[in-house]
C-alpha cells in the first residue's frame, strides 16, 4: 500500500537545484531590537538557523552553525537566527552562551517559522540554507551535523558563485 500523502515534506528533505520552492519574505525585529529584512541581504546565500533555547538539539548543535557562519562569511553567507516560541531573556542567554554574533529574529509565535509551511516540515525546528528565492533544510539531530552543514553551506556558496558568473566553474 502507498503511503499517504503529506502536507510537507518530510524533515529530511532536501531540494536539488533548479528544484527549490521559493522561500517566503521575511523580516521583523532581532533580539537585539535591530530591523532586518530578507532584501537586506540580497545577493547572498542565506542560512536560516531555527532554534529556541528551549530545544534541547538546538543547544546541542548551537557551536555548529556559529563556526560555519564564520568559516562562510567570507564566501557571501549570511546566517540569520530565528528564536521561535521563546522569552526575550532566554533568547539573550542562548545568543550570550553559545557566542552567537548572527542576527536572529524574535518569532514568540512562530509567525514568521509557519511562513515556511509547505516548504519544509514544520515539526521540527531545523536549519535552512537559502539562496535568493529558493530553499534547502538540513534537519536537526544528525551526527555529522556540523561537518555537513558547513560542507552543504560551502557547496551552495560555490553554486551561487557559478550561476553569478553565468555558469563559470570556479
Amino acid at each position: 500500500m502507498p503511503a499517504p500523502a503529506r502536507s510537507s515534506p518530510s524533515p529530511s528533505t532536501q531540494h536539488p537545484a533548479g528544484s527549490r520552492p521559493a522561500a517566503p519574505t521575511f523580516s521583523g525585529k532581532t533580539i537585539n531590537s535591530d530591523l532586518l529584512e530578507r532584501a537586506d541581504l540580497r545577493g547572498k546565500v542565506i542560512v536560516l538557523n531555527m532554534w529556541g533555547s528551549w530545544c534541547a538539539p538546538c543547544r546541542a548543535e548551537a557551536p555548529d552553525p556559529k563556526k560555519a557562519s564564520d568559516d562562510t562569511r567570507d564566501l557571501g553567507v549570511r546566517f540569520v537566527g530565528v528564536d521561535t516560541r521563546d522569552n526575550d531573556r532566554a533568547a539573550t542567554a542562548f545568543e550570550r552562551t553559545y557566542g552567537i554574533t548572527y542576527p536572529s529574529f524574535r518569532d514568540p509565535d512562530g509567525k514568521l517559522l509557519l511562513g515556511f509551511n509547505g516548504r519544509i516540515s514544520l515539526s521540527a525546528v531545523a536549519s535552512h540554507v537559502q539562496q535568493p528565492r529558493r530553499t534547502h533544510r538540513r534537519p536537526h539531530h544528525r551526527p555529522d551535523d556540523g561537518h555537513d552543514a558547513g560542507r552543504a553551506t560551502k557547496d551552495l556558496a560555490a553554486e551561487k558563485a557559478r550561476q553569478d558568473d553565468g555558469g563559470a566553474a570556479k
